[in-house]
């Protein structure tokens, strides 16, 4: 299926240019049924157009399940911006920006995501109130990132419990792949609880400052697919499980914070055969979203941490599902998120 065959499942995609700003964006809404399109923006130099189109498409989708699945009120939506963060980021650009998002009038809430952060944010929200993710000082939650490895930590306690009857991690081999944002923090999480933690990141203040604050191993980054651990945790960009990595695997159970982890949805399907647990990312990775949205209401950090902690009963009911169905964890969890949307759409009519 080409890219613009995917757009037509969209309730609405915007391809959005402000010369004078050197803006470049797109914005697409999968899905409204349940409230309005919430997600980040993204802000990455793409190769070409259709490329961000193909990347905003799967992103915004997944946004879709992410929200339903964690009970929220919401439904998916995404942005991204073609440009450079470390270069092309001016108050300009994100002004023309929030200018986008304010005419769809709150059928979309945009928030931070790769390569934009909450000062980003701040700026955007000059121009539109449909911005979450702000700093505290507009009444908003900050940078989400520990809210999501709070999260992550929940799904791996389940992921441990669902394969060794036991949700803790002590002594447990865990690879990182990636302590940016939510990586490093998970590190911490990890580290904390009792766990052998070994990280990887190309960046090596990133690698340095989880090895100073923590202790943590380090593998090359070209090697941490290949860690004998016990789980392990994407916490980068997407794709890495494919039908190239996944039979060089050797762990037992794959949990990370990364968005869209899987190739193709069929790869979920290759890590059961090889007898891993898969870990839907969308059901995982949902507390920095259940963060944000909470500043819709009004943030409160124990609300929100009590949420988040829903994140694990979520995880075991989608294993549930997939047992009883003979079905992949990606599947299963696909089709609790419809069954939500099914049941509160039908309670709206």
């Amino acid at each position: 299926m080409g890219v613009l065959s995917k757009a037509r499942n969209f309730e609405r995609v915007v391809f959005a240019q402000d010369p004078k700003a050197e803006l470049r964006a797109i914005i697409a809404i999968h899905s409204t049924r349940l409230g309005p399109a919430l997600g980040g923006c993204r802000i990455q130099p793409y190769r070409t157009e259709e490329a961000a189109l193909d990347d905003v498409l799967r992103l915004a989708e997944s946004m879709t399940w992410k929200a339903a699945a964690a009970g929220l009120d919401l439904g998916g939506g995404k942005a991204v911006i073609m440009a450079d963060p470390a270069r092309d980021i001016d108050e300009a650009l994100l002004r023309a920006f929030g200018r986008v998002v304010d005419s769809l009038g709150g059928r979309y809430i945009t928030s931070v995501d790769v390569g934009s952060n909450v000062e980003d944010m701040d700026e955007i929200r000059r121009e539109t109130r449909w911005v979450v993710g702000v700093s505290p000082a507009y009444g908003g939650s900050g940078d989400p990132s520990p809210i999501t490895a709070e999260g992550v930590a929940v799904a791996m306690r389940s992921c441990a419990y669902q394969v060794w009857r036991d949700p803790s991690m002590k002594g447990r081999r865990v690879g990182i792949q990636g302590v940016g944002k939510v990586g490093y923090h998970l590190a911490g999480i990890l580290s904390k609880e009792g766990a052998e933690v070994v990280v990887s990141d190309p960046s090596v203040d990133s690698l340095g400052r989880a090895v100073a604050d923590f202790g943590v191993e380090t593998s090359p980054p070209d090697q941490i697919l290949e860690l004998e651990c016990d789980v392990l945790a994407p916490c980068a960009l997407g794709g890495v499980l494919n039908e190239e990595t996944i039979p060089r695997l050797k762990c037992r159970v794959v949990c990370g914070a990364a968005n869209n982890q899987l190739a193709q949805v069929e790869d979920a399907d290759a890590l059961g055969d090889a007898g891993i647990l898969y870990a839907p990312d969308f059901i995982v990775n949902a507390g920095g979203l259940i963060s944000v949205a909470d500043e819709l209401i009004g943030w409160n950090r124990d609300r929100v941490l009590r949420r988040v902690e829903k994140v694990g009963r979520t995880l075991l009911d989608v294993f549930h599902i997939a047992q009883v169905r003979n079905i992949g964890t990606a599947r299963a969890a696909i089709e609790y998120a419809k069954q939500r949307m099914r049941t509160i759409s039908a309670l709206n009519r």
